[in-house]
């Protein structure tokens, strides 16, 4: 199937989202859409899915003209949507939840497993995939669940796939596994739409390119002909940084000390000190206890053993605001489900922690709250049209920095930035690495978990990578580099020093 958008024009009030826009794809092709986050990518995307119509421009599949005005349309001409946040029900089996809606029953009108379980079993062999369609989809990886996602919409005939940010939460090993699968499918003739801010990807695994940038259309292209580089450079419109970013700073006294912390299969005997104005990095694979050690710190994660100081003194940190008192603040790492409150506005979610501090007889000093939200705001660049818009407005580049801003006005001692650029974009990335750096330069003690290698080399002073749960290795200097960060965190030995 060759899919042809054409002239596609988009705008919300006086906002042109989309100007122009010429996209296409066709059988057999993956093609790389990227952009900024607010560049346009998911506004056309919703057109093509049918949740948005256009404004102006036409559609053509397969050389005849296409309108889709729901959902279903979209997915009846053969066209399928895999979002960034899996559509997936944890308590049901994969058939369960390749047929939800759709269930298969037999003359009697009772539910058909046995049928629905061989439909699904034709769609793996399809996709040469090894996996039981009666185990629970709560056991699978995050891999093996995006697989399924995309089984689903194959089940449902789909000859495009659209995949937003299909990687995000995986491994380097789970990303081969989807990555074949892709290209499996490739081979058939699937046509495949892969949205990603993830550069080296886009250059292993796509075919063409087209980049976005302020609603428009800026460049478009073989994979082949291109490089991370220049990819970068069309999505923001300049030079994009890739040197390290490390620097010199006189480093002041221990904030955070953490002795033999331990939590049953999770981590064990960990210890470590970060001081004021230093950036400590801990890396490893998904599962490796990094940041369920953290929740921990803030007292979000449970008992624990072992002993925590802050500033020199033992504390015992029993839940979040005991640990937001002791100038502990937590960046999480799954934004939409623990950094943000999704009823409530931006300027309520950039300041709910300092709301006790502004505090007056039981009220809050809204004028108060609003100009320190406004400095961080104007500091951090969060583009929005109001403070006082709904934080799911703005794209998730945006809402992480709301995230930062909460926490940037609570002043903490130590703060913790679990994954801080996950789905972000290249240009809020750099804009995220500024705000750490200023910070350890203001002598706040930073501490980034990360699961890309090269965000660790590139921003921290030192790194800890962690190894089922336990510290492989300590890299500081020349020795902090990818190489090593892989080593360690597949259980390799530290070089002697």
């Amino acid at each position: 199937m060759t899919l042809e958008m054409r002239g596609i024009y988009k705008s919300f009030g006086a906002n042109d989202v989309l100007r122009n826009i010429d996209f296409s794809v066709k059988s057999g092709e993956i093609c790389a859409l990227l952009g900024e986050n607010g560049a346009g990518k998911s506004t056309l995307m919703n057109i093509l899915g049918g949740i948005l119509p256009a404004d102006s421009g036409t559609m053509r599949l397969d050389g005849k003209p296409a309108q889709f005005r729901t959902p279903a349309e979209s997915l009846g001409a053969g066209i399928g949507f895999i979002h960034q946040e899996l559509n997936l029900v944890n308590d049901l089996a994969v058939f369960e939840n390749m047929f939800i809606g759709r269930e298969l029953k037999t003359k009697a009108g009772f539910l058909d497993a046995k049928a629905m379980c061989a439909r699904c079993r034709e769609v793996f062999a399809r996709m040469d995939v090894d996996l039981d369609p009666r185990v629970m989809v709560r056991e699978l990886d995050a891999s093996y669940k995006q697989i399924v996602e995309i089984a689903r919409a194959l089940l449902m005939e789909a000859s495009i796939i659209i995949m937003d940010e299909p990687t995000t939460s995986l491994t380097g090993p789970e990303i081969e596994r989807v990555f074949d699968m892709m290209r499996t499918l490739q081979n058939q003739g699937v046509a495949m739409v892969f949205i990603s801010h993830k550069l080296q990807e886009v250059m292993a695994v796509c075919n063409r390119y087209t980049v976005l940038r302020d609603g428009a259309m800026v460049a478009s292209g073989q994979v082949a002909d291109t490089n991370v580089d220049e990819l970068a450079r069309h999505m923001v419109g300049h030079e994009v940084r890739t040197e390290s970013l490390r620097q010199e700073r006189t480093l002041g006294p221990e904030v955070l000390r953490v002795e033999n912390l331990s939590q049953e299969r999770r981590f064990q005997n960990i210890s470590f000190q970060v001081r004021a104005g230093e950036v400590l990095g801990f890396t490893g694979l998904l599962g490796d206890g990094r940041s369920e050690l953290f929740q921990a710190v803030f007292g979000s994660g449970g008992h624990y053993q072992g002993q925590v100081y802050v500033e020199g003194a033992p504390v015992s940190v029993r839940g979040t605001p005991q640990a937001v008192e002791l100038g502990i603040g937590y960046v999480p790492r799954d934004r939409k489900e623990n950094g943000i409150i999704k009823d409530m506005d931006i300027l309520e979610n950039g300041s709910i922690v300092t709301w006790p501090k502004e505090a007056k007889l039981g009220f809050i000093d809204w004028k108060a709250v609003r100009e320190a939200f406004n400095r961080q705001a104007e500091g951090l660049k969060i583009k929005m049209d109001s403070p006082k818009a709904l934080i799911g407005s703005l794209s998730g580049g945006n809402q992480q920095k709301v995230v930062l801003a909460k926490w940037l006005n609570a002043g903490p001692k130590v703060l913790i930035f679990d994954n801080p650029t996950q789905g972000v974009d290249v240009g809020a990335k750099e804009d995220i690495y500024d705000t750490i750096l200023d910070l350890a330069g203001k002598g706040v003690a930073v501490v980034v978990l990360s699961s890309e290698a090269q965000e660790i080399v590139r921003l921290c002073d030192r790194a800890l990578v962690l190894y089922h749960g336990q510290i492989q290795g300590e890299l500081s200097g020349p020795e902090l580099n990818d190489q090593e960060i892989m080593s360690l965190a597949t259980g390799g030995a530290a070089k002697a020093s």
